[in-house]
């Protein structure tokens, strides 16, 4: 349905003082802080997980030499979606409104309708990972106690016991962060980077990460968090994240959390000749996941 006259009463005549209510300001690309983006020329991306080898066991004196074997682990595909919405203005509404440009305003709002669904979309991960709605490559959710390895062990990237974020539950996360290991069962060198939080968290990270004490106690210690520096990223708040007590460590470990971008946003518009009407499109296609789910830990908080 075209934007005609009828939805526009008031802009054809003398005496508004002001069109508002298109004018506010918004929060664009939040999803860069957590993405590493790269393009895609195909309609879906797959990347897969290697196993190397297990620990190198001894070889006795005259003994043959022991082989092992590698293996792939798990496959994490990302299929892209097109997002697309257009809107239609007649030729009267055009003609007759007296106040400004209306393919000008509303091509605006459309390019605000179309981040914010990029937005939303991108924290989908973070929002559902904590059941099976949102499933890494390796079959369980995306934040589990059990993610399934190759050796027969698990990592985990939550806590076993959901915590609110404090000193002690943030503490706990860098431990368990240390503590993880390969397909094979050998450490790896994970360390966290950025505390990603909802808005409702923003105080609470400011004491728990910035105090020169420990917060929230009367003793006079050091903050270790801070004196450490153990999340060298500092806090990103995420305005679309929906669960007000949910935290979330990104960590150093490659190939983590990915965004495609199969196709760029793109705006056209066109005329149709018998009705005067005048269209405007905007269309992208792109997908957010997860390749390798260490690359991100996760609470839902208590």
């Amino acid at each position: 349905m075209a934007i005609s006259r009828a939805q526009l009463l008031k802009e054809l005549l003398p005496g508004l003082n002001a069109l508002f209510g298109l004018e506010y300001a918004r929060y664009d690309a939040e999803h860069s802080e957590i993405y590493e983006t790269e393009s895609s020329d195909r309609s879906f991306e797959e990347e897969v997980k290697l196993s190397g080898f297990d620990a190198a066991p001894v070889k006795d004196e005259g003994s043959a030499i022991s082989y092992d074997a590698a293996q792939e682990s798990f496959t994490a595909r990302y299929n892209h979606e097109t997002i697309a919405m257009g809107f239609a203005i007649t030729e009267e509404a055009m003609e007759d409104n007296l106040y400004d440009s209306l393919s000008a305003r509303y091509t605006k709002a459309l390019a605000r309708a179309m981040a914010h669904t990029k937005q939303v979309k991108s924290v989908v991960p973070l929002n559902n990972g904590f059941t099976t709605a949102y499933s890494s490559g390796d079959g369980v959710a995306l934040f589990s106690t059990s993610h399934p390895l190759v050796s027969g062990g698990t990592n985990s990237n939550t806590q076993a016991t959901a915590a609110d974020l404090n000193e002690t539950s943030l503490e706990a996360a860098v431990i368990q962060i240390g503590k993880w290991t390969d397909e094979r069962g050998l450490l790896i060198a994970a360390r966290p980077q950025t505390l990603v939080i909802p808005p409702d968290l923003q105080f609470v990270a400011q004491r728990v990460m910035k105090s020169e004490l420990r917060p929230s106690t009367a003793d006079n210690d050091i903050n270790a968090v801070r004196s450490m520096g153990v999340v060298p990223g500092g806090t990103v708040v995420n305005h679309y994240l929906t669960d007000t007590d949910a935290w979330f460590l990104l960590t150093d470990i490659p190939n983590g959390m990915k965004h495609f971008n199969r196709v760029a946003l793109e705006t056209s518009m066109d005329g149709d000749f018998d009705t005067g009407n005048v269209r405007y499109k905007a269309r992208e296609r792109y997908s957010f996941g997860v390749s390798d789910p260490l690359g991100i830990w996760g609470s839902p908080g208590a």
